[in-house]
């Protein structure tokens, strides 16, 4: 028998009696028991890759964390932020004044993509709409002209 057929045995022995002292179901049980170097408990995934690639190390954890104390302790896990702080910090929120302030500026300076970007998005019958009611009212918007032309070759083709 080679030693790694005797390692593999040793260890598989060693993990029933560690499964068996903390009163486990399963192998992956023990993992809560075993510290890991980052700090909480070793994952189950790094203790299969240590038991195939590295058994001489696991058989030491778990003799020394599980084995040899007469009550072995659970790890803490390892510390994680919050869920909510992951979320990114970099949106800005304008409330619907703030947009209409915006846009006011850009129209002011001239700044045509700022416009773009900050006018409300309507569909074409909306802004064909809107481009109607404003003649009949006898204003001329060309902004609003503007943003027809654009839907109407970006998106559909002219209607009549």
């Amino acid at each position: 028998m080679s030693h790694a057929t005797t390692e593999a045995n040793k260890l598989n022995d060693l993990i029933e009696k560690a499964v068996r002292k903390i009163a486990g179901d399963k192998e992956n049980d023990i993992c809560r028991y075993i510290p890991a170097d980052e700090g909480g408990y070793i994952h189950h995934f790094t203790m299969k890759k240590m038991k195939h690639e590295n058994p001489r190390a696991l058989i030491d954890k778990i003799e020394k964390h599980i084995l040899h104390p007469t009550n072995p302790h659970k790890v803490s896990p390892k510390p994680r932020a919050a869920r909510g702080s992951r979320k990114r910090r970099d949106h800005y929120f304008f409330s619907k004044n703030d947009l209409e302030r915006l846009l006011h500026m850009a129209r002011i300076s001239g700044d045509k993509e700022m416009i773009r970007k900050l006018s409300p998005r309507n569909d074409l019958r909306a802004i064909k709409r809107e481009l109607i009611a404003s003649i009949r009212q006898g204003r001329v918007e060309q902004d609003l002209w503007t943003s027809y032309i654009e839907v109407a070759q970006h998106h559909h083709p002219v209607e009549a």
